[in-house]
């Protein structure tokens, strides 16, 4: 039973996510551009399943503690934080958020962590491992969905404080 009432409680708590992205997205009129799916999307390797797309477009939201700060970074599918990069961008070691963490202190789950919507005290970045692409797919709040958007879209609607240089070497 106990069992049964956390999964429809992180259930409701997905889809109260993705409603946050819609509403957000509505007050832009790009909510129409949300696309959901009927299978999860919840890592790259799902997703570009999910979206018949290669892994490295899509755009994962990694989620860190930064100090008293809580850092969210967008990156490449391919891509990787260097720890040494993002010690000197943000002066302190790459801590990520524990799995129970992330909504509380995001506003989003894992699997559906996402640059939109997002709590007051997150910050957003964009790495720019992203900026070889014409477009990348984000998630909405959701582990099964998932936006098309271009890196200055992405810039736009994710109200980012910038594009930073946190990863290691991808493979283009």
């Amino acid at each position: 039973m106990k069992r049964e009432r956390k999964f429809r409680y992180e259930r409701m708590s997905v889809n109260m996510s993705l409603e946050r992205v819609k509403r957000y997205f509505k007050q832009l009129g790009i909510d129409n551009r949300i696309l959901e799916f009927d299978v999860s999307s919840a890592t790259v390797e799902l997703a570009a399943r999910a979206l018949a797309c290669e892994e490295c477009r899509i755009a994962k939201t990694l989620s860190f503690h930064a100090g008293e700060k809580i850092v969210l970074i967008v990156t490449a599918g391919d891509a990787r934080i260097d720890n040494a990069k993002y010690k000197a961008q943000f002066g302190t070691k790459a801590k990520m958020l524990a799995p129970e963490e992330a909504e509380p202190l995001t506003g989003h789950a894992v699997g559906g962590v996402c640059p939109f919507a997002v709590n007051d005290k997150a910050e957003v970045y964009l790495d720019v491992s992203l900026q070889r692409f014409q477009a990348v797919f984000p998630a909405c709040g959701s582990s099964n969905s998932a936006i098309e958007l271009t890196p200055a879209e992405l810039k736009e609607y994710s109200n980012s404080l910038g594009w930073i240089d946190v990863c290691k070497v991808y493979h283009a």
